[in-house]
């Protein structure tokens, strides 16, 4: 039998935070999109059992708690949501976390920044 690839995702996690390397946005907080994309390879994809794939609850459980502590970089909040992801569903072989930030400091006009972390398992 071949093996099947199962990606499961949550997009567009709306959330809004107190991330920011300045301190005003540390104090007023910014919304934020968190997107998470999780992908395995299934021998058996008949299976109805949610211990054997991912739980897109837990997923957002994660995504909410770690974005609830401040920190200066996005790279920081993804890296620890990729982290915590990984030690919750070992058997992963693919995670990628994005934050979007939906409101800049910055005095052009900008849709919003981007931070985007991918882990591959290694053969």
């Amino acid at each position: 039998m071949a093996a099947i690839v199962k990606r499961i995702s949550l997009e567009g996690v709306r959330i809004f935070a107190h991330h920011g390397y300045y301190p005003e946005e540390q104090i007023l907080g910014t919304p934020f999109l968190v997107d998470v994309l999780t992908e395995m390879v299934s021998e058996d994809d008949d299976s109805d059992d949610l211990d054997l794939t991912v739980n897109y609850g837990r997923l957002f459980e994660i995504v909410s708690e770690e974005m609830k502590i401040t920190r200066k970089l996005l790279e920081k909040v993804s890296h620890s949501i990729l982290l915590r992801i990984k030690e919750e569903f070992p058997f992963l072989d693919m995670i990628q976390v994005s934050i979007t930030k939906l409101s800049l400091p910055l005095p052009g006009q900008i849709k919003n920044s981007k931070v985007e972390l991918i882990y591959r398992r290694q053969e």
